[in-house]
Order: structure tokens, then sequence, then C-alpha cells
């Protein structure tokens, strides 16, 4: 295997079963506090110079990634993604129009302050988080824009989330019977740029070519530029670029490029600073008026809503094949096929699909899927015409 596949393979292997505190939100989605006001974060820099910085292997510059454990931090973090999702999945997830009235009806969980949903807001356009962190247990995010207002705010065993056009406050609470306690991983709270970084460069080492390709300054921070490209031919992510802090091995930004030519993510901060913020930060006060829905146990309810396609979480092959489903192929080609889900696939397919060889086939950037005649359900970050391979395969 090559230097750069082992350098993945490798640090993955030594990281198994150790736990990260590099702000997962704990950690995901995401991302916290507009309450940074006299914090005194660093502001980004507009230079088209390039940092100078020693020379580092990629090898050395994946483990300084997987590595890094700073988890204090105030910042922003700027959002643009452009993966091409139907309207309909969107307004499925967030309640909007016909379609979110629908999804009602079968009983989801739309328009609400769950935090798994509320990370769909982030699929399409331009957004800023507001960050802070202190450690594991305390970490706060806020979403501005014209159309919402949202917070999460984790505290030690307490978790509020308050969305201000539903005007609903989620509190969790205490531990489930599994000793899970709560904390702000789901959804949104995992956007964040060294979140995705760790889960991109924890991905399938022996199909994915990884290098140093220069540096940068981010958030003006020093930072070297990791270049990771799918080896298999058939994905639709063409190469996806971090940007690691030269002194904490932090990662800054993430951008994802397809094989159409277009950034479809990227995802960076725009303001950091890595002092400790105010405890105060971590308060939280129920606005008046607002709803309160209790959830004790630690743990966001089941959605009965279908995964909305966005930056894949993608299959890592090898699973075996139950009786509803499984993965076919390995790394940047794995799909992932299933029964279970198929009718109401079918129906967000009437809106947004369009027929191909032996089913409906709906399609983003970045993630396709393809729901056969015969009732199953394919999904991949690879190309329509890969997924219609495999179909047709017979799996």
């Amino acid at each position: 295997m090559d230097q750069e596949s082992t350098a993945v393979q490798d640090l993955t292997a030594t990281r198994a079963g150790r736990r990260r505190t590099a702000v997962r939100y704990g950690v995901p989605v995401a991302i916290a506090a507009a309450v940074a006001t006299g914090i005194g974060l660093v502001p980004a820099l507009a230079s088209d110079e390039a940092p100078k910085l020693p020379a580092i292997s990629a090898q050395d510059l994946v483990a300084k990634a997987l590595s890094a454990n700073t988890d204090t931090f105030t910042g922003t973090v700027r959002v643009n993604a452009d993966l091409g999702l139907p309207t309909a999945l969107t307004d499925a997830a967030t309640g909007s129009g016909a379609i979110g009235d629908l999804a009602r009806s079968a009983g989801a969980h739309t328009g609400s302050a769950d935090p798994q949903l509320k990370a769909v807001e982030l699929l399409g356009g331009s957004h800023t988080l507001t960050i802070a962190a202190d450690g594991p247990d305390r970490q706060r995010l806020t979403l501005s824009g014209q159309k919402s207002g949202y917070e999460l705010v984790h505290n030690g065993d307490q978790v509020w989330a308050y969305d201000r056009s539903s005007q609903q406050a989620l509190h969790l609470t205490g531990a489930g019977a599994d000793g899970h306690r709560p904390d702000a991983k789901a959804g949104i709270g995992s956007v964040t740029p060294q979140d995705i970084a760790k889960q991109l460069l924890e991905h399938s080492a022996g199909t994915t070519s990884v290098t140093v390709d220069g540096t940068e300054r981010v958030a003006g921070h020093a930072a070297y530029k990791l270049s990771i490209k799918p080896k298999q031919a058939g994905s639709t992510v063409a190469e996806i670029r971090v940007s690691i802090d030269a002194e904490k091995g932090l990662p800054l930004a993430v951008q994802l490029r397809t094989v159409d030519g277009a950034t479809a993510f990227d995802v960076r901060f725009g303001t950091l600073s890595y002092a400790k913020p105010d405890a105060k930060t971590f308060q939280f006060s129920v606005p008046k008026g607002a709803k309160v829905v209790e959830r004790p146990g630690g743990k966001l309810s089941e959605n009965p809503m279908p995964s909305i396609p966005g930056l894949p979480s993608l299959p890592t092959g090898g699973g075996a094949d139950g009786a509803e489903g499984g993965v076919i192929g390995e790394g940047w080609t794995a799909v992932a096929h299933a029964e279970t889900g198929a009718e109401a696939a079918k129906g967000i397919a009437k809106f947004t699909g369009r027929q191909v060889k032996g089913g409906t086939l709906v399609s983003t950037r970045v993630v396709n899927a393809l729901i056969t005649d015969g009732g199953k359900v394919y999904v991949g970050a690879v190309t329509p015409e890969t997924l219609e391979q495999v179909a047709a395969a017979g799996k």
C-alpha cells in the first residue's frame, strides 16, 4: 500500500477507543455563540501571500489533525453549500410548504428545535454560525438569519435548543438507560470543520490519495492544506481540501469539490480565538412565550423521516447483506441498499425524481438515490451511471 493511504490507515487504527474532545459539540454536524461579544476574536486576514511553514509529510499532518485536542475556543464558522438538493427534500425536513405538511401528517417531527432537522438549513446557501466551546461539557452555537434564529447550548448534563420561528425550546436532561448523557453532537452540532475533517480523514484509507498541497491563512491562522482524492472511478467527489492549523493541528476549513467542477460544500472559520470563553456564555434562559419540550434520558427522539442527503457519511463497505439491506462495494464508491423505507422514498421521488431504466433517480451533486421498480433503494456518493450499474447487477 502506498504511503499516502497508509497515513490515514495507521492513524485511524491508533484512534480506536480514544475519545476525542476536539469540539465534537460534543462536537457534526456544530457551533455556538454570538455571545462571543467581548472575547476578542482574531480577525480573518485577507492575504494573497501563503505563509512559509516547515515541510511536513501527509502522514505527519494527518497525525497532527487526528490527535489535536483543542477544545477551548470562540469564533464564527461560515458555511456555503451548493449540494443541489431537491426543494422537496429540504421542505420535508424543515416543514415548509405542501411537502412539509405531508411530512407532518405522516408523523415526522418537522419545523422544530431538533438539532438534527435544523442541520438541513445548512445544506443550501450561505450561513454564519457563532461558536464557543470550553471542554467537552460546554458548548454554544448560534445560527442567525433572515428567516430564523437558533441556539444550541450544552452545559454539563443540560442541553437546550431553541428555534425562534417555531418558538420551541427543546430541553434534554439526565442520562438514558445506557448511561448516555445529553450533548450537542447531533445534527447542526456536528457541522464544524474539525468534525467533518475527522470523518473524512478516517475514511477508507486503501481507496484514498492524501497529499500536502501548500499553505494558506484561515481566520488569521497559518495552515497547511491537505488534498484528499478518491482513487476509484465512479464517485461524485473529485477532491476534498482540509486546512489544518500549523500550530494547534485543528482543522480550520473543509472544501468539497465534485466531478462536475463545482464546490459543493465549504465550511471554514471566519474568526477564531483560542481564549477561554466566559462561564456566562453557556447559560440559557427560556425566552418568554417559548413552548418547552422536555426530553429526559439524554437522547433526541427518533425521527421517522428518511435521511436527507447532504455531505455524506459514506458507507465503508464490507458489511454483510441482511434481509433488508446492506452495503455493496467499498470506499468512495460504496452503495447502501435496503428495502425498508422504499415507500417513503417513492413518495419523495414523485416530487423530485426522474425516470431512468429500472426505476426513479433522485439526484444531488454529491449523493444519488435510485428507487427501483422492484421496491429497493440504492444510495451512494456515486454517479448515477454507477448507481444504475450496481442496481442492474441484481443486488
